[in-house]
């Protein structure tokens, strides 16, 4: 810009650069002057050393071209551009050096601190382990004599091995053990945020035995570094052998050997190219492929690995179109191969699935080498087991039971039953109608309505045309907490009615029940819905908790091989369902229930619990028979029945109720916890609406007055100047209330178990609901 152009802008002359830099454009202020450090004392520490380096830090500086301020200012153009020249080809040097080197440098640290585990270590890292709350183990996925068997690579048959190829590495003679390509794309992937990226045999060796499926750039580079490792130490035969005794391929199964036992119930050298093309299907995702999982799927997958063994020209292409799908076994239970053949199994299948339902698959869970922590408590579990073996013991055999055991406070199931064979059904989740146990969710109902109908509220519980209650079970006159305590229907069907019906089915699902309840009606009342005793337990459990549910749960931790958290339950994660109020006076009216039927607990301890009986359509016979009860502590509830709804009979052959076995074994296992521990308060109660009677069911509410008796004539006549005294008045009339019915049943009998709908609600076989 021209001077004066600058001049008439400003109203002055433009400092020059010089100027700018030492201030002396500006009018009336001294010079600026670069500020240099205080000199540090050469006698001192610090000085000695500046003395001692000085040197070699003044050649570094020259010969890296570093100038001070003052330096750069002293050269002349030309050598400011040759500078910078110099600058840019010594940055690009450095940089090529840096693309050389670093990889380098990566490889060697790489090389010497990663080792090569052997592959019998490999499926150890791969065996996940599950263990109680308190860290004791509760069961491994693999037993320790194993469900492995190593056979040689002259024992798999040479097309099965092609097979195998053909799924996973087309080119693994050929190639030098890792796919730079492959890599390269799945960083790149992982950058985008994209799965995918190929692997060769050795990589999927080392990734699926070694070191994880992780997806990050370190796990790339380490299966890299062991990978080359891999190809330098061993051929390609032993590679290969390797992989196929340590490759996860299913149904509990490691290795080549057990899985052809597992899915075709024979040795590995008597394998077809067909059913080794299945096999090698499966490797890369066994939870998807299996055939007895989804069979489409496995036929796809299989067609995929037979074509490309005749694209490879390892069959021929008549072979190819003659190949028939091979028919597997069917799949054992996957506790089976975890030696938990007793009730433990149950649990570790629960936890399977529960762990599915995280996201994290049956495949993760089989080969990632997981540690698992439940929330199981060793002792729970074992009282509960013992309870039903007891109290079981003696029994018909066609008798079954389920038993689960929840802290209301965190969801967390602390004890499991679900059968004595752990390979077979889990009963604990068996869906049945729940009879009685329901009763409650319509008092929860009937307590969220709009005016709420409080504890206190009379109803007239006599038999109807179509409608009886249990021996013993009748009450003119009761109110909801002695209606609920003998388990009166009538009672309930009208209160039902009267609420609605689906607002009980809405506040059954309020509470934890998550069964189908679709098209509810009156007899909801009485349990014509099925559900299972988790689900009955935890909803129990959210009453227990104030109205907080909590969703039933056994994972509390699942951590990798590597020691990373990949799950853990956040406490405090209840949601408040309905008001504490409310949830306090559903459990008042269920307080009396177990000391009415004689299975109170020790200590005094308070317990609000519910029977529940399903009637047959046999005259006099049940199909169900149900006990559930909390403190604030602890849930549990019972069930026991027969695999095919058939009339349930104790060794006596008398009919079992709700308060007969399942209340035997509830009580069992609840005095024991008391026992272990101390007597706990529920919250104070405070009614809503009209608070309940303290009187007991069918106890009169005004007591008869007693006739008097004459009075005698006297002996002795009175005096003549006495007037004899008038004659008593006539005793008052009693008054005019209507007398209860006598009931002759034995106060021991199920009065909350019986009674039901004739010719009402039913469940699979059309049988009736009981009370």
């Amino acid at each position: 810009m021209p001077a004066d152009r600058t001049t008439a802008r400003h109203g002055r002359e433009a400092p020059t650069r010089a100027s700018q830099r030492t201030g002396a454009g500006d009018e009336g202020a001294p010079p600026r002057r670069r500020r240099r450090a205080a000199p540090v004392p050469a006698s001192g520490p610090l000085g000695k050393v500046v003395a001692f380096a000085g040197p070699g830090i003044e050649f570094a500086r020259t010969k890296l071209g570093i100038l001070d301020a003052e330096q750069k200012a002293a050269l002349s153009p030309e050598q400011l551009r040759t500078r910078r020249r110099r600058q840019i080809t010594f940055s690009l040097i450095g940089t090529a050096a840096s693309i050389v080197l670093l990889p380098l440098l990566l490889l060697g640290l790489g090389w010497a601190f990663f080792s090569v585990p052997n592959p019998d270590d490999a499926v150890n890292n791969q065996v996940a382990t599950v263990s109680y709350a308190d860290g004791a183990q509760l069961a491994r996925l693999v037993p320790e004599q194993g469900n492995r068997i190593k056979v040689g690579i002259n024992d798999v048959p040479q097309q099965v091995r092609e097979a195998v190829l053909s799924a996973e590495d087309r080119s693994f003679y050929s190639n030098p053990g890792f796919d730079i390509t492959g890599i390269l794309r799945a960083a790149f992937n992982q950058l985008i945020g994209v799965g995918g990226g190929g692997s060769t045999i050795t990589q999927q060796y080392v990734k699926n035995t070694l070191v994880g499926n992780e997806a990050s750039y370190w796990r790339k580079y380490k299966e890299l570094i062991i990978s080359l490792k891999v190809s330098q130490s061993k051929t390609k035969d032993e590679i290969l052998n390797d992989y196929l005794n340590a490759i996860y391929f299913g149904r509990g199964a490691y290795g080549i050997q057990s899985a052809s036992f597992a899915y075709f119930g024979k040795p590995a050298n008597q394998l077809s190219p067909s059913e080794g093309a299945l096999l090698a299907g499966v490797i890369q995702s066994p939870s998807r492929w299996d055939p007895a999982i989804d069979p489409q799927k496995a036929r796809e997958r299989w067609s995929f690995v037979m074509d490309g063994m005749a694209q490879m020209n390892w069959i021929s292409k008549a072979d190819r179109a003659s190949a028939q799908f091979p028919q597997t076994i069917s799949p054992q239970n996957s506790s089976a191969s975890s030696s938990l053949t007793d009730d433990r199994g149950h649990i570790l299948n629960a936890v399977k699935s529960e762990l599915s339902n995280l996201g994290i698959s049956d495949q993760a869970f089989s080969q990632g080498g997981l540690q698992v922590t439940t929330t199981i408590d060793p002792g729970r579990q074992q009282q509960l087991t013992d309870s039903v073996q007891k109290q079981m013991e003696g029994q018909p055999d066609v008798l079954r039971t389920g038993a689960v055991a929840i802290d209301p406070k965190t969801g967390g199931i602390v004890g499991y039953y679900g059968g004595k064979d752990g390979t077979g059904i889990d009963y604990a989740k068996v869906s049945k109608q729940p009879g009685s146990t329901f009763k409650p969710f319509v008092v929860l109902a009937g307590l969220m309505n709009d005016p709420p109908i409080g504890l206190g509220q009379t109803y007239d519980g006599s038999e109807q045309v179509g409608l009886r209650n249990a021996d013993g079970a009748n009450c003119p006159k009761c109110d909801l907490k002695q209606a609920l305590t003998i388990s009166n229907n009538v009672v309930f069907t009208k209160l039902a009615a009267e609420v609605g019906p689906q607002k009980v089915a809405d506040a059954a699902r309020l509470a934890g029940i998550t069964s189908p309840l679709d098209n509810p009606d009156a007899r909801l009342a009485l349990g014509n819905k099925e559900t299972t005793p988790v689900q009955l337990a935890s909803a129990y459990a959210t009453i227990a908790d104030g109205g907080v549910w909590h969703a039933p749960h056994l994972v509390s931790k699942v951590v990798d091989s590597d020691g990373r958290v990949l799950y853990e339950y956040q406490p405090g994660e209840g949601e408040q369902r309905f008001p504490e109020q409310v949830a306090r006076n559903v459990a008042e009216g269920m307080m009396d229930v177990a000391k009415n039927d004689d299975l109170a607990l020790p200590s005094g301890q308070e317990v609000a619990a519910k029977t529940g009986t399903v009637q047959s359509r046999i005259e006099g016979q049940n199909n169900d028979a149900w006990f559930a009860g909390f403190t604030p502590d602890i849930v549990s509830a019972v069930w026991v029945g027969t695999d095919r709804n058939d009339p349930i009979q104790d060794a006596s052959g008398a009919p079992i109720n709700g308060k007969d076995l399942p209340g035997h074994v509830w009580q069992s296992f609840m005095a024991d916890v008391v026992r272990a521990g101390q007597a706990v308060d529920f919250p104070t109660f405070k009614a809503i609406g009209k608070p309940p009677s303290d009187r007991a069911p069918n106890e009169p509410d005004t007591p008869v007055t007693p006739v008097r008796p004459a009075t005698p004539e006297p002996t002795q006549a009175p005096e003549p100047t006495q007037a004899a005294p008038p004659p008593p008045p006539p005793p008052p009339p009693a008054p005019a209330t209507s007398s209860p019915p006598q009931s002759t049943a034995n106060p021991s009998d199920d009065s909350n178990g019986g009674g039901g709908l004739l010719g009402g609600g039913s469940d699979r076989s059309g049988d009736g609901t009981n009370g």
